[in-house]
């Protein structure tokens, strides 16, 4: 696969390898290092593996909760490539780098890794203009996007509880391809530490200090009813999703009371829990006032803004990671089988939400997720089959 930006500078190359030494010296001067004698804590378990095979495809409600390192790669397809002996030949990577059994894995153990495939638009129209997933993402305010970090063909979104896992990955899966495809763009992320937020459930917290995407479809029957396709049957199984990289003025919302970063989110910082009362797991009282009359929930709040049932769409998936490159920022993800889920929420936003204002988009992209996939039906077969 070749890549579309230029090859990094011997000053770049010097700068990683400097982060990487500095890594590695603070790493071997903690307080625990530092105590001769004293036992070196356990180590921690390994995670189990997700099986890479099934109705659905791993990565999207497998592992729970997700891993906390994303790596997400775009790529456009050669105008003479098929996509069908690609993807059946990108499945089959996937099932030995997943097992441990790719040399290209160079030792490491796979762990949770998972990798997931999504189609963009321009390949979902060959297959039939009508389907899910062909629509091309549409364009919203408060965007400044370069042309190459907006859509593409292909999406390997990598996701691994091991962050030396993503490069190796990404490489292999690189090297199945060749020049059948040109990577478009790339971005890294992580998540923070899960904090339970009742009912069984947890959540990360964002950037902003927020516990995030407490609201989604979590049982099977939402999945159902707002996650999954259920067909035609070429993509039956498959959701659709939607990309963006934001970058967020911190210092900005930072400078904000707590009082009134609480005001612009809808709920506590700390807990979880609406502004209107109750639980963090139980969605927020909209109608719920002050004796004075004013919503205890405001009216320009995210939660509400935001709210399915003020747009009038189905849940999404949502899945928040932070980005450090190319500037501090949020990259988003949320799966659902309705691509008007996410455009009429973030066109009902975009009208009076309080977050917007901190948020800068700069790449974004939409992609029909594959059906799953096993030996006897590749991955894509479906739909190109």
């Amino acid at each position: 696969m070749r890549r579309a930006d230029h090859h990094p500078t011997r000053r770049r190359f010097l700068e990683v390898a400097g982060a990487m030494t500095a890594a590695g010296l603070t790493a071997g001067c903690t307080a625990d290092s530092a105590r001769p004698g004293r036992p070196a804590p356990a180590p921690r378990a390994t995670p189990l593996p997700v099986p890479a095979t099934g109705r659905h495809q791993a990565g999207i409600t497998l592992p729970q909760p997700a891993q906390p390192h994303l790596l997400a790669v775009v790529a456009d397809l050669g105008a003479a490539v098929a996509p069908g002996p690609l993807l059946a030949e990108l499945g089959q990577a996937i099932r030995t780098l997943t097992a441990g059994t790719d040399k290209r894995l160079l030792g490491l153990p796979p762990g949770d890794l998972t990798v997931t495939v999504g189609v963009g638009p321009r390949l979902v129209r060959m297959a039939g203009a009508s389907l899910p997933g062909a629509a091309d993402l549409p364009r919203f305010s408060r965007e400044r996007i370069a042309p190459r970090a907006r859509g593409g063909d292909l999406l390997f979104q990598i996701c691994a509880g091991d962050a030396l896992l993503l490069p190796v990955v990404a490489a292999a899966l690189a090297d199945q391809a060749g020049d059948r495809i040109r990577e478009r763009w790339r971005q890294s992320a992580h998540r923070g530490t899960h904090v339970s937020v009742g009912d069984g459930l947890t959540a990360p917290r964002n950037p902003l200090g927020f516990i995030d995407g407490i609201v989604g479809p979590h049982t099977a029957a939402e999945q159902r009813r707002d996650l999954w396709l259920a067909g035609p049957p070429a993509v039956a199984g498959g959701t659709l999703a939607v990309l963006r990289r934001m970058e967020l003025d911190l210092p900005r919302f930072a400078a904000l009371s707590a009082a009134e970063q609480e005001a612009v989110i809808g709920r506590r910082r700390a807990s979880g829990v609406p502004l209107s009362g109750g639980r963090a797991a139980s969605g927020p009282e909209l109608g719920a006032k002050t004796p004075d009359g004013r919503y205890l929930v405001p009216a320009d709040a995210h939660v509400r803004r935001a709210h399915s049932s003020v747009v009038g769409v189905g849940l999404m998936l949502r899945r928040s990671y932070s980005t450090d490159e190319p500037a501090p920022g949020l990259f988003f993800i949320s799966f659902q089988n309705e691509l008007r889920t996410f455009t009429s929420t973030l066109t009902h936003m975009e009208t009076s939400d309080a977050l917007l204002p901190f948020t800068t988009t700069t790449a974004g992209a939409t992609f029909l997720i594959l059906p799953g996939f096993d030996r006897r039906h590749p991955l894509g077969s479906g739909l190109f089959g």
